[in-house]
């Protein structure tokens, strides 16, 4: 049995709540969203910063050849994408 340490529970904390981020908090948002036609109150900087740093860390995923990588931000990339969408879709119609 490996030895748990800081450095094993501290990874393990680290994917569970990016997981609960990504497939929790980013969906729930875009729900929110979608049912009130607005995105109003979101930070758009915030959320393009978000999505260009999934982007980001997926295209380093592909050249270190890393599976988890591309995979656990490439659906960063599918939330903050939908919600980036929302604010072009909802600010357009607003104007």
């Amino acid at each position: 049995m490996p030895d748990v340490t800081a450095a094993v529970i501290v990874g393990g904390l680290t994917i569970i709540v990016g997981i609960l981020v990504k497939i929790l908090g980013f969906p729930d948002q875009f729900l929110k969203n979608y049912r009130r036609k607005s995105t109003e109150g979101l930070s758009t900087v915030f959320i393009v910063l978000a999505f260009l740093s999934y982007v980001l860390w997926t295209v380093h995923g592909f050249f270190q050849n890393d599976p988890v990588l591309i995979v656990g931000q490439g659906v960063g990339i599918l939330t903050t994408g939908a919600i980036v969408y929302q604010i072009y879709l909802y600010r357009k119609k607003s104007k």
